[in-house]
């Protein structure tokens, strides 16, 4: 999935980028409500995460070129523009969601994926390929095979899918890319919780 990021504040903008990319997103960051124009006058996108304060073209006029061009992507205004009227501007002008600073970085993400899903004519939060059952959320697998997985060792491949027997969930992380880096190990992926304050302040929370 392929994230538009439209935010002027560089902090700001590097924390989003790395907690989507944690979620699994690719995500493209431009700083201007020009260049947010041009991208998707030229790319696909699943969500449009947008700013409302951008120097220049400002979000609104962004997001009022994007309906009058015919463009349904979703989109997220994150703004820390919070009063009753404003909501009711961005939303009545063609947003699809409203998020103000400061806000959670799992709320985002949860935000993201029930657009995204939406968009995609899916009302269950998970995703099935076959005999496998994918969680975004949790980043989790289930197996309805009866048996382990047929892979050699028991290692994680480039599905990025650990063996487990049938019915039990397979937490998906960086274990393959650090069996590809040389490391004998594979862990858990690490997920930064961070909280964007009103000011801009991007504070890391916690791992886990």
């Amino acid at each position: 999935m392929r994230i538009l990021l439209v935010e002027d504040d560089t902090l700001l903008g590097e924390g989003i980028r790395v907690g989507l990319r944690q979620d699994g997103y690719a995500v493209d960051w431009v700083t201007r409500g020009e260049a947010a124009e041009q991208a998707l006058a030229t790319d696909a996108f699943d969500l449009v995460v947008l700013d409302l304060g951008l120097p220049g073209r400002d979000g609104l006029s962004v997001l009022q070129h994007l309906r009058q061009a015919g463009d349904d992507t979703p989109v997220i205004i994150l703004t820390a523009r919070d009063t009753v009227a404003d909501r009711i501007q961005g939303l009545d002008g063609g947003a699809d969601d409203y998020l103000i600073k400061p806000f959670d970085l799992d709320e985002l993400a949860a935000r993201a994926r029930a657009l995204i899903r939406r968009s995609k004519g899916r009302t269950t939060p998970l995703l099935e390929f076959g005999r496998l059952t994918l969680d975004p959320a949790s980043h989790q697998v289930i197996t309805a095979r009866v048996r382990p997985v047929a892979h050699p060792h028991g290692k994680c491949r480039q599905t990025g899918v650990q063996d487990a027997p049938a019915g039990n969930p397979v937490r998906l992380g960086s274990g393959c890319r650090e069996q590809r880096r040389g490391s004998s190990h594979s862990s858990p992926a690490q997920k930064t919780r961070c909280r964007i304050d009103r000011d801009g302040t991007w504070r890391r929370l916690s791992f886990g």
